[in-house]
């Protein structure tokens, strides 16, 4: 039941078959999912593996020379997003599970600032940011319910570079 969850992403990735791949080496348009992300139940983990593959599936379908070198606004949103919404169906399922960054980005998804979040921590100048999103009042309102937050990033995989 465990590995359901990233069950729809892998049939996403299903287009190619050579995206997500166990083993090998690939130039810098393949993603790779760590051997662990296969073995492991830990509810933890799962959502990360939610995570790196939105990202890596939505850098792909950007494009570009080195599709590892993407960095967008939507890419980074929509795989917060399934990483929030991966956590929590996690939780459902594992009751005693915890982790603190994680509970941080529900709490940050049920105020309304998950757009803000990710501008504010992992935001670059050449990001196009919708003109709705209000970095100042995610500040205020951080300030006042995380404020010792510190940002996290765990790819579950890696890139790799063809020899050519």
């Amino acid at each position: 039941m465990q590995k359901l969850v990233f069950l729809p992403l892998l049939l996403l990735a299903a287009c190619n078959s050579e995206i997500y791949t166990r083993d090998g080496v690939t130039d810098g348009d393949s993603f790779y999912l760590a051997t662990r992300a296969f073995e492991s139940d830990d509810p933890v983990l799962q959502s990360w593996v939610s995570y790196s593959l939105m990202k890596s599936a939505c850098q792909l379908d950007v494009g570009g020379p080195i599709p590892a070198r993407v960095s967008n606004y939507s890419c980074e949103y929509t795989a917060r997003r399934h990483l929030v919404d991966s956590w929590e169906e996690q939780r459902l399922e594992h009751t005693d599970a915890a982790d603190p960054y994680l509970d941080d980005l529900i709490a940050v998804q049920e105020a309304g600032y998950l757009d803000e979040y990710t501008v504010r921590y992992f935001g670059r100048d050449e990001w196009q940011v919708p003109i709705e999103v209000r970095v100042d009042d995610f500040r205020r309102w951080q300030r006042a319910n995380l404020p010792r937050h510190r940002p996290q990033t765990r790819i579950i995989g890696s890139w790799g570079y063809q020899q050519r």
